[in-house]
């Protein structure tokens, strides 16, 4: 008997994302097309996510861009939450871990934040994948498992390296999504809710005398591209973190 999809998910889990075994197609198209396979689905999910945003991602959008129907699909993808968590899997698995060192440790784990969100701004909004997921594919965990290694490299205590991955997880995600909708927006051509710099200056400029501080700090408050005020959080993040040396 073929094993289930939950077993192939287990297997995943044990071995890595890997390429499972071709799923035969029916009808008249036969063996002419592609075979179907965990590393197809992904891929072509990912062309979904990069063309059209990951709105657009359904297991029904993947299988019709597969020329098959969705059952196809779920002879090796659970459900959407699965394809999510393969998703985030393949992205994790290009990130570049550093050896932990404690004289680096603060550049390092910035690093790796980084890799992180250049790996989800590739793909609009991406990042919603990894919200809400307790992580269970091994290419997820290893980035988890070098991220805390450094964290600990740098003197800080378990239970703090602990919450302070998952801070700085949280927030490399959230960062992502909004520039990701910001991108959207701008896309569209949604001028009503992105507006460049000059224009938020003449906003507030306009505000009425009940807003002193915002008025007279407006260049600060504007000041810096997002990726300026990326690093700025993670180092703020970073250099809060009680303990650290």
């Amino acid at each position: 008997m073929s094993p289930t999809p939950e077993q192939r998910r287990a297997a995943r889990h044990q071995l890595g994302t890997g390429s499972s075994a071709p799923a035969a197609r029916r009808g008249p198209s036969g063996g002419r097309k592609k075979p179907i396979t965990v590393d197809a689905i992904i891929s072509t999910a990912f062309a979904i996510v990069e063309a059209e945003g990951y709105d657009a991602l359904t297991m029904r959008r993947v299988a019709a861009a597969l020329e098959t129907g969705p059952s196809s699909l779920y002879a090796h993808v659970v459900n959407k939450e699965d394809l999510d968590e393969l998703l985030i899997g393949r992205l994790c698995a290009g990130i570049d871990l550093p050896e932990p060192d404690p004289a680096a440790w603060r550049q390092q784990i910035a690093g790796v934040c980084t890799q992180l969100r250049d790996q989800y701004l590739r793909y609009p909004g991406i990042s919603r994948a990894a919200f809400a997921a307790a992580p269970s594919n091994l290419d997820t965990l290893r980035v988890g498992e070098g991220m805390l290694a450094i964290l600990l490299a740098g003197g800080i205590d378990p239970q703090t390296a602990a919450w302070a991955l998952d801070s700085l997880s949280l927030y490399v995600n959230a960062y992502s999504l909004e520039v990701s909708l910001a991108n959207s927006r701008i896309g569209r051509g949604d001028d009503g809710w992105v507006v460049s710099r000059d224009e938020l200056l003449r906003r507030f400029a306009a505000l009425p005398d009940t807003f002193p501080r915002t008025k007279r700090y407006a260049v600060e408050l504007t000041a810096g591209t997002v990726h300026d005020r990326f690093d700025f959080t993670i180092g703020l993040m970073i250099d809060g973190l009680p303990g650290s040396r």
